[in-house]
């Protein structure tokens, strides 16, 4: 079956709101617009030089892009540098950017080195082996990205005076019960540190302490934000997560098979509602670490699978269960996701939400296949 387009009938598009003309994606745009339409004193932004590490991923992307519609919209003056491991990756990625002169992309592996010179403002870190599959197949390289990037980079903040925003992952708070609980800031868990998985975890554990050490000895300013589930445009279909999972069968119009009785829950967040989180921690908070997710994505796999199908009611497709999966025992209380309410004290709230943030990362892809 075909993949639909955004506007086929049966699809009942979003009221227009604002954009921003920076990706030339009527989706990340509109995005974009959104982000900058939330209260929050970008001025302090205005003139910095910012560096992006790990700048290609879809969250990274998502600041580089913020930054920039920052310069379109309001004159910002920020520069952007675009750290990235592959450039010829990155340069498809940022193909509508080539002609910017506020963006230039920096090849260079946070493992070594860091390849940067010039003094600069604010450091954002995102470079890290994010895929599971990397997790197991390349441990090593995966502790390493997240240890050393966090030295590297904030050795670079030290010499520079540079601010410093590590873009962390709900794993730190490692195993916990099951209870259908918010997990709030300080709510730690334990990590089985013998098993190579825990790479990333302990990866991204040890570069929150990093940055907690080099604030307390040398005054960095940091902020930590830690990601849940994020979803949006940007997200590659062979990720090997059950969102971009979900996202490619929606696309190809075949129907979502859960090997699970899909009652594990956790906090779905769309990719323009976190970036819009995590400028707000930047900005305007004052704890060191926020959890960046929207309590209102608490759901169960089954149910994310559901809303994915039913973003495209035109395609006919349906959730369907692997014929050994016994779902008579699915219990729609048992998971645990992330407390937003730290971050909402800010004054952020999702903007997008569930129901519209799938349809957009399905329209993206759609964009991209017109």
């Amino acid at each position: 079956m075909p993949a639909q387009t955004h506007g086929d009938a049966g699809h009942q598009p979003e009221e227009a709101a604002p954009t921003v003309a920076v990706t030339g994606s009527a989706v990340v745009d509109r995005d974009l617009g959104e982000i900058l339409g939330a209260a929050l004193p970008w001025d302090q932004l205005a003139g910095k030089t910012v560096l992006v590490s790990g700048a290609a991923g879809m969250i990274p992307a998502y600041a580089v892009y913020t930054l920039l519609a920052l310069n379109e919209a309001h004159g910002a003056g920020i520069t952007v540098l675009g750290l990235v491991r592959n450039l010829a990756k990155a340069e498809t990625v940022f193909a509508a950017l080539r002609d910017r002169d506020d963006f230039r992309l920096v090849e260079g592996d946070v493992q070594e080195e860091i390849p940067v010179s010039e003094p600069v403002d604010l450091v954002i870190h995102g470079a890290s082996p994010a895929r599971p599959a990397l997790h197991a197949g390349s441990p090593v390289d995966t502790i390493r990205a997240n240890v050393q990037g966090a030295f590297g980079l904030l050795d670079l903040c030290v010499r520079t005076g540079a601010r410093f925003v590590l873009m962390s992952s709900a794993e730190v708070y490692g195993q916990r019960a099951d209870d259908g609980s918010l997990v709030s800031e300080s709510d730690y868990g334990a990590v089985d540190i013998l098993n190579p998985r825990a790479c990333y975890t302990e990866g991204k554990r040890a570069a929150e302490t990093i940055a907690v050490s080099y604030h307390a000895q040398y005054g960095v300013p940091i902020t930590i934000a830690r990601f849940g589930h994020i979803y949006g445009p940007g997200m590659a279909l062979d990720d090997g997560r059950v969102q971009a999972d979900f996202t490619a069968d929606v696309i190809a119009g075949r129907d979502i098979t859960l090997n699970s009785d899909g009652s594990a829950r956790r906090t779905y967040t769309y990719l323009g509602d976190a970036i819009a989180g995590m400028f707000t921690a930047l900005l305007v908070g004052e704890n060191t670490a926020y959890n960046i997710s929207d309590r209102d994505g608490f759901i169960s796999i089954r149910d994310l699978a559901e809303a994915f199908t039913a973003a495209r009611p035109q395609s006919g497709l349906r959730v369907r269960f692997r014929d050994d999966v016994d779902v008579s025992q699915y219990n729609p209380v048992k998971g645990q996701g992330l407390d937003d309410a730290r971050l909402r004290a800010l004054g952020w709230a999702p903007h997008v939400g569930l129901r519209s943030g799938i349809d957009r990362t399905i329209a993206w892809h759609e964009e991209r296949r017109a």
